[in-house]
């Protein structure tokens, strides 16, 4: 039995490059700073648009194991060294967008038996003992189908662990307050034409945005700016990284955000909270031993839960 590190965080996310997103440089902050720091990744991202030329004949499994390379890069950028694939890479498959016939495969993650995908996670839970899990709102950020659903099997994976024996202390949901973007997108703007690309995006167009009183907790990650955008610039098919803005396949800049926010939904938190880990009883952290389960994945880490 392998001893953990007393603080252990665990983020259950859609697809490869919305770890680096929205929690890259959270995730290397407490990497750094010692915790033990666990990625769940529910698909491969099969069904993604390709932004690189030199890449568009990537599709299908093909898009997914290259998109497995630039996780297991990603995940080395943020220093963090176990990352995982529920249910073993391919399990489940990229669902697409929301409204389009491929959320009706049965093989999507979209279709998958949430009880059953839990499952697969709650086991990640009695193994690490996460005191502290972040994932999507029920909304999934932005009404993808992966997204929702991730959702859906972390929320349900952490009641399956409480049966089990292991409480996860604290559950936060991704976030960005309502201000904070709109001031960003202002000094965007300003910086437009300067950028490679030719228009902005939107608050609108932002996952996870809501008012500032919903707000709970603001991790300061600027001394991991850098290793947020090389994270994210490892995710190539997928992002454009042009400090401190980004775009996606649709070539609408927004901005980096390097200050990561979240809403604690389960838990207390403290006033003007600024660690996921404030109030948690550390410690007890015995787990079956990282790297004990079946296959591990391309580059470092990237291993299937089973």
């Amino acid at each position: 039995m392998t001893e953990l590190p007393d603080r252990r965080l665990l983020l259950v996310h859609a697809h490869p490059d919305d770890e680096s997103i929205n929690n890259g440089a959270t995730m290397a902050r407490y990497a750094a700073e010692g915790a033990h720091v666990t990625l769940v990744t529910c698909t491969l991202g099969e069904r993604g648009e390709v932004i690189p030329p030199g890449l568009r004949h990537l599709t299908g499994p093909a898009l997914g194991a290259h998109r497995r390379g630039e996780l297991a890069m990603a995940v080395r950028a943020l220093g963090v060294g176990d990352a995982r694939l529920l249910g073993g890479a391919g399990r489940y498959g990229d669902s697409g967008m929301m409204g389009i016939p491929d959320n009706d495969d049965p093989g999507c993650f979209w279709q998958a038996d949430v009880d059953q995908a839990a499952g697969h996670l709650a086991e990640v839970i009695l193994e690490v003992r996460p005191q502290v899990l972040v994932t999507y709102d029920d909304h999934g950020g932005y009404g993808h189908p992966d997204h929702i659903q991730a959702h859906r099997v972390a929320m349900r994976a952490v009641e399956l662990a409480d049966r089990r024996g292991h409480r996860i202390d604290k559950v936060y949901w991704n976030r960005v307050p309502r201000s904070v973007a709109e001031d960003a997108f202002a000094r965007l703007q300003d910086d437009l034409p300067a950028l490679p690309f030719d228009k902005s995006a939107s608050v609108a167009d932002v996952p996870g945005v809501v008012d500032d009183e919903r707000i709970t907790t603001a991790v300061d990650g600027a001394a991991f700016a850098a290793a947020k955008a090389a994270a994210m610039r490892a995710h190539a098919t997928q992002i454009d990284v042009a400090e401190p803005y980004f775009a996606l396949s649709n070539e609408l800049a927004q901005p980096l955000f390097t200050t990561e926010y979240y809403e604690l939904v389960r838990g207390t938190a403290e006033p003007g909270e600024t660690d996921l880990f404030a109030g948690v009883g550390l410690g007890l952290g015995h787990g079956l031993g990282v790297g004990s389960g079946p296959g591990v994945g391309i580059g470092i880490g990237v291993e299937e839960t089973s």
